[in-house]
């Protein structure tokens, strides 16, 4: 058998999962861009770091020709190489590729580097997911070569980025030498479990359980969860803890939790409003929400993208930087304008995006943006970045009103909404039939996630008019979250007062 260090980490979280993927592979969940826009940025990171060591040979991957990966290995090793970039090694039936290789007088250095800002080796399934990955590299070179440090390699949250990258600040490297070699002793029992496992023809029998999800969410969830009805109980919000005690019990559709079942009061209603198919709505509660609203109302929504490596000046690794925003303003006449910005994608939007929305966000009225704590957080951010705009910036914030709050604390209920309301799941369940108002009929952007990720790598494509078909994109869907809160509103008004 010989298995990878990515299966190796696949069977410490579950065999089954393993098993799926040694025997199985077409069983996997659809593929998820955002794995691979998160895979191009670990590409980035680690020829990055990289730089870190210079002057070193990287062994090309061929994942068709691994023998060749493996005696280039050795030869850069004899030949007296000091730095190896994806130096691969197989012992014992188990293969890895090791970041970056140094060479320490008559020992080597190890240096694993990983695309966050925040790593814990502690015992325990999520915190130790670093120390299991360097572990496993450890002991399959301990048996090849002298080993003296094995580092995490991971970006400093606190370095802000001024004038040219520096390298040596961005990167942290963290000494888990100790750490690693205590995990040594129960490395054979791990792998030979595994081995076991494999070996049997039959499927391990392994329910579905905590570890679905942790620490990374397993890509065979579709299939171990394909019984997993509908109405389950793991669509009660507000009751992460009551999902895996009701579902030891044997109780696994929402209708069967028994009413004296202790939940949390929103998780309560949600259940009530389930098992009667009601729509639950609090008149009172919705009409005293509304009359906080003042005219003129400017709804607003920006969206945002991160970066692992900073690109401008005042950039910390994945802030949040505003590169566009979608402004409707509904006035008391019923006349509705809108705005919209969106940034030059090879330039800092920050600035430019700031000012253009102080000009058209009107002097008086009330700023309306649903779960307004981000939109209030980013008008923070942008305050720091802009000193000579701040106090118009902050002014913004005391005016802010949040439109899911009759959502959220259930003044409004759907048994559609299942446990949930976000702008995605409440925008549908209002308008059904309005093929205006679906995020499912837009083009390449669909969701926030979407708008992030394809606008931080979107200075890289070089093809001018595949940007501009994804602008369009972008600013149609922007467009919509803001003229969705508009229709939203309208739709509370019309329950309270005709």
């Amino acid at each position: 058998m010989t298995i990878s260090k990515s299966q190796y980490m696949r069977g410490l979280q579950c065999h089954k999962s393993l098993w799926l993927h040694k025997n199985k592979s077409a069983l996997k969940d659809k593929y998820d861009n955002t794995s691979m826009v998160l895979y191009d940025a670990g590409i980035n990171l680690g020829q990055l770091a990289q730089s870190l060591f210079p002057d070193g040979t990287e062994v090309q991957y061929d994942a068709t020709n691994l023998k060749k990966m493996l005696s280039t290995t050795q030869d850069l090793i004899k030949n007296g190489t000091k730095v190896i970039y994806e130096a691969t090694f197989s012992e014992n039936g188990v293969l890895v590729m090791v970041d970056i290789l140094v060479k320490n007088g008559d020992t080597w250095d190890m240096y694993e580097v990983k695309g966050t800002t925040n790593v814990k080796t502690k015992q325990g399934r999520t915190k130790a997911k670093y120390l299991y990955d360097v572990a496993i590299q450890w002991y399959t070179l301990s048996k090849i070569l002298k080993l003296n440090k094995a580092y995490l390699v991971y970006l400093d949250k606190k370095y802000t980025r001024n004038g040219a990258l520096e390298v040596e600040k961005l990167f942290v490297k963290k000494d888990i030498s100790i750490e690693v070699i205590e995990e040594q002793v129960h490395i054979n029992d791990k792998l030979t479990s595994m081995e076991n496992m494999l070996t049997a023809k039959d499927m391990p029998k392994i329910d579905i359980g905590r570890h679905c999800s942790s620490p990374y969410r397993c890509d065979f969830h579709k299939y171990c969860w394909q019984d997993i009805p509908e109405d389950s109980i793991f669509k009660i919000a507000y009751a992460k803890k009551a999902h895996w005690s009701l579902y030891e019990k044997g109780i696994i559709s929402m209708r069967d939790v028994p009413d004296n079942f202790p939940l949390e009061k929103r998780a309560k209603k949600q259940l009530k409003s389930y098992k009667a198919n009601e729509t639950h709505i609090d008149k009172p509660k919705i009409q005293s929400f509304i009359e906080k609203i003042n005219y003129p109302i400017n709804f607003l929504d920006f969206e945002t993208f991160q970066s692992p490596i900073p690109r401008f000046d005042g950039q910390k690794p994945y802030i949040h930087i505003p590169f566009q925003y979608s402004l409707h303003i509904l006035h008391e006449d019923g006349r509705l304008e809108h705005k919209e910005f969106l940034a030059n994608e090879h330039n800092d939007p920050r600035g430019e995006l700031a000012k253009d929305m102080l000009k058209n966000i009107t002097e008086k009225g009330s700023i309306v943006a649903y779960k307004d704590t981000f939109e209030k957080s980013q008008i923070k951010n942008l305050a720091l970045f802009l000193p000579d705009i701040k106090n118009n910036l902050l002014a913004l914030n005391k005016r802010f009103i949040d439109l899911a709050e009759p959502f959220s604390k259930r003044y409004y209920y759907h048994p559609k909404f299942h446990g949930r309301h976000s702008i995605k799941v409440v925008l549908p369940t209002l308008f059904p039939e309005d093929s205006k108002l679906n995020y499912k009929n837009l083009g390449s952007i669909q969701n926030g996630l979407d708008a992030m990720n394809t606008f931080e790598k979107l200075h890289r494509l070089q093809d001018k008019s595949k940007r501009e078909i994804i602008r369009q994109d972008l600013l149609i869907y922007c467009h919509l979250d803001t003229l969705a809160m508009v229709k939203i509103l309208e739709k509370l008004n019309e329950l309270v007062y005709e």
